[in-house]
């Protein structure tokens, strides 16, 4: 009966130029403004808001409104 030995495989340790080990970098991204989701809650809000005073409008006015209040307020 035969025996089968596993073969040892070393992983190879990626280096930079300089030829030492290279180290990941933690990438963070910066917000750069309010997401859709929360453009969206907003515009919601003004709409009701709007309806509730009985005030004509659009969903594309309530959007652009949501958009320019929480943009504003970020800085």
């Amino acid at each position: 009966m035969k025996t089968i030995k596993a073969k040892a495989t070393s992983k190879q340790k990626k280096t930079s130029e300089t030829g030492k080990p290279g180290r990941s970098k933690k990438v963070t991204t910066r917000k750069s403004g309010p997401t859709e989701e929360e453009i969206r809650d907003k515009a919601k809000e003004i709409y009701h808001e709007r309806m509730a005073r009985g005030e004509l409008g659009t969903t594309i006015d309530d959007w652009l409104k949501a958009e320019k209040l929480l943009k504003g307020s970020k800085k």
